[in-house]
């Protein structure tokens, strides 16, 4: 009896040391883009592809909430921008159009010809606008988590100018410190403000956090900076025909993490939503 478990015990180490030598493999995958390595995750399979666009100098791993959730309903990809995750490693000033450009060439290098689901957390809400206008062919739906806005440093303006005008100065310096990724150089430091295109007539979800903090570290988080915040996201959705805006008080900025279900729940909305486009 001991022969045998060890032997059973045996074939269970070497099937569990396979499976996670395929596991790191599946996660190790890399595509050239724009002269860059890539690192991306393919899982699940169906009708419908959805694409995971990270926040600020975030990689893959901003998904690891929802990531396998979504891969059993659909296909689902996510990936590294340059510079961010295992990805080509570079500090180097990138827009958020930059970022469109490079996502449109990545689905076209993994041969995904159909148009995709994006959904996008933070930073990736400014790329998902930009790919949304250029790239309209490559766009079913979007759904946004808590999407950074070219109106923030607005918010805090208009709370309090003289503070909000230090409070800016201290955000410069802070988002400048890593040299990429500088979202203040992006949009915030331009005025008038950068002409984002138009995206197209598509289901469009907005999920954004209007949690109240007990100890705001600046304006932005004060419960008027949060009532300011949800009514912004509210009138941008409400543009759009097909146009929804969900706002929670009990998730902070990272929605995937907080409320994974209610991140698949409105996923699972817009695909529902294009099944029956479809099928119309």
């Amino acid at each position: 009896m001991q022969l045998r478990s060890l032997s059973v015990n045996t074939n269970s180490f070497l099937l569990l040391t396979l499976f996670l030598l395929f596991a790191a493999n599946a996660k190790a995958a890399f595509v050239k883009v724009d002269g860059f390595d890539l690192e991306y995750e393919v899982a699940g399979a169906g009708n419908q592809v959805v694409l995971l666009e990270a926040g600020g100098s975030a990689g893959l791993g901003d998904w690891d909430p929802v990531f396998n959730s979504i891969a059993k309903h659909t296909k689902v990809i996510r990936y590294s921008r340059v510079g961010n995750g295992n990805s080509t490693a570079i500090k180097r000033h990138f827009t958020s159009m930059d970022y469109a450009d490079h996502l449109s060439e990545f689905l076209l290098a993994l041969d995904i010809s159909k148009p995709v689901i994006l959904v996008a957390h933070s930073y990736g809400g400014s790329v998902a606008r930009d790919f949304g206008g250029k790239y309209p062919q490559q766009l079913n739906a979007l759904l946004m988590l808590d999407p950074s806005s070219e109106h923030d440093v607005d918010i805090l303006r208009a709370i309090n100018l003289e503070q909000g005008n230090k409070e800016i100065a201290q955000i410069k310096l802070s988002d400048m410190a890593n040299g990429m990724s500088n979202q203040y150089l992006d949009f915030w430091s331009k005025r008038p403000l950068p002409d984002y295109p138009q995206i197209k007539d598509i289901p469009v979800t907005v999920i954004a956090s209007v949690r109240k903090v007990a100890e705001p570290s600046n304006l932005f988080f004060t419960d008027k900076g949060r009532l300011m915040w949800g009514e912004m996201w509210q009138s941008w959705a409400a543009e759009f025909p097909q146009g929804r805006s969900v706002l929670t008080e009990k998730s902070g900025h990272f929605i995937q993490n907080d409320e994974p279900m209610l991140v698949l729940r409105e996923l699972k909305r817009l695909m529902n939503i294009l099944d029956e486009n479809k099928q119309s």
